[in-house]
C-alpha cells in the first residue's frame, strides 16, 4: 500500500485549544500523525512525501479568495501585533455571520477587505485557529490527499493519505470543525476526471458536512456518511436522512445518522446499507474518510464502537473491489489509533497480521 504524508503537517499545533469531551484534553495534537506513521512502517507501508501541487490545485473544490486568506492570514495577523494591537497569539474570530447551513448552498465570497471581518467569515467556528506553521501544514495535508489521488489514478487499488489537519467539515469557502481544506473532497474531485462516477463513504463519527456541501448538487459524485445523530452532536445542522441532494444530484447524497451509544454490531446494517448505495450507484472508484472518533473511548465520541467496527468496515469496501483512497479524518485518542488503523487495513487485506 502507498501512503502520503509530509512531516510539514506536524507544524499545525493549536496553543489556544477547544477542549471538548469527558477528558477535557487537547484533541488535534500532533501525536495523532506520529501514531499512525508507526503504524504504517511497522506493516511495511510506503510512507512517500508527497508531491507539490501547488495552491491553485486546491481551486478544485474551494474558492480562490478563501485559499488566499488562509495563506496570508497569519501573517495579516501578525502586522496587527507589530502595528501595536494586541489581536491574540493565533487567528482566531469574532464575530459570526449569518450562514443558512442548506446544503449545496454556497455563500459568496467576504465582501469586505478587512482581516477582522474576513476571520469571521471564513472561519467557521473557534476550533480552527490559524497559527505561525498552520498554512503549510493545512497546504500539505491537501497535497497528501492530491498525490493519494493520483497514485489511484495511475493503478494503485488503495493509497492512504495521512492528512492532518483533517477536512471533511470543510465547506467550499469556510473552515470549521479542525478542518481547513477538504482532503477528500479534493481527492474524489480528482478521481472524477479519471472515472465518471465515484463514491465518497464517510465513517467518522461526525458528519461529513463540507464534503456533502460540495457535491450536493453534483450527479457524478455519491457522498454517503455514516455517523452520530447530529440534533445534539457536531455539526448540528446538517446530517439528516432526508438530504438526499439537490438538481443533478438528487438521489446522490444518503446519510444514516446512528442513535448514541450505538454499538459495532447496530452499525453494520447502516454500513451494508452505505455498500449497497455505493454499488447501485455504480461507483468505478472510492474515497473513504475514516475517522477513529467513533471508537467507544474517543473523549469527543458518543458512539461505543470497538476495533471490530474498523475491520468491518475494510472488509466491506474490499468486496465492492473498487480502487480506494483512504484520507485520515478524526479519532482524537492517540492510543486507540494504531488498534483502529491496523484492524481496517487487515479487513481491506492492506496487512496480513496485527502488529
Amino acid at each position: 500500500m502507498q501512503a502520503f504524508f509530509d512531516s510539514t503537517q506536524f507544524a499545525h499545533n493549536p496553543q489556544q485549544f477547544m477542549r471538548l469531551g469527558r477528558l477535557a484534553k487537547p484533541t488535534d495534537v500532533p501525536a495523532r500523525a506520529q501514531a499512525l506513521i508507526g503504524c504504517l512502517e511497522r506493516n511495511g507501508a510506503q510512507v512517500s512525501v508527497p508531491k507539490d501541487w501547488g495552491v491553485e490545485h486546491l481551486h478544485l473544490v474551494h474558492s480562490p479568495a478563501y485559499i488566499q486568506y488562509l495563506a496570508t492570514a497569519y501573517e495579516r495577523w501578525e502586522a496587527l501585533r507589530t502595528a501595536g494591537k494586541n489581536p491574540g497569539v493565533e487567528v482566531l474570530p469574532n464575530l459570526s455571520p449569518f450562514y443558512s447551513g442548506t446544503p449545496g448552498v454556497q455563500r459568496p465570497e467576504c465582501p469586505s477587505p478587512s482581516l477582522v471581518a474576513q476571520t469571521g467569515y471564513y472561519l467557521g467556528d473557534l476550533s480552527c485557529p490559524l497559527g505561525a506553521g498552520s498554512w503549510q501544514s493545512i497546504l500539505r495535508s491537501a497535497h497528501t490527499a492530491a498525490s493519494a489521488a493520483q497514485a489511484v489514478i495511475d493503478g494503485a487499488p488503495l493509497a492512504y493519505a495521512l492528512s492532518r489537519p483533517s477536512g471533511h467539515h470543510a465547506h467550499y469557502n469556510r473552515a470549521s470543525g479542525f478542518c481547513y481544506i477538504n482532503n477528500a473532497a479534493l481527492a474524489a474531485q480528482m478521481l472524477s476526471q479519471q472515472w465518471s462516477k465515484v463514491a465518497v463513504l464517510d465513517v467518522d463519527a461526525h458528519h461529513g458536512d463540507g464534503t456533502q456541501n460540495i457535491f450536493y448538487s453534483r450527479g457524478d459524485v455519491l457522498t454517503v456518511s455514516t455517523h452520530a445523530e447530529t440534533t445534539d452532536y457536531f455539526p448540528f445542522y446538517t446530517g439528516y436522512a432526508h438530504e438526499t441532494g439537490a438538481g443533478e444530484g438528487e438521489g446522490c447524497n444518503l446519510n444514516l445518522p446512528l442513535a448514541h451509544g450505538c454499538t459495532t454490531q447496530q452499525f453494520l446494517p447502516a454500513l451494508d446499507r452505505a455498500v449497497e448505495a455505493i454499488a447501485q450507484f455504480g461507483a468505478q472508484a472510492l474515497v473513504l474518510s475514516i475517522g477513529f472518533d467513533t471508537y467507544r473511548d474517543d473523549p469527543i465520541s458518543v458512539l461505543q464502537f470497538d476495533f471490530d467496527a474498523y475491520r468491518h468496515v475494510g472488509e466491506r469496501l474490499r468486496q465492492l473491489g473498487l480502487p480506494v483512497v483512504l484520507v485520515q479524518e478524526g479519532g482524537y485518542m492517540v492510543e486507540a489509533l494504531v488498534p483502529g488503523l491496523q484492524a481496517l487495513l487487515e479487513g481491506l487485506n492492506a496487512v496480513t497480521a496485527a502488529v
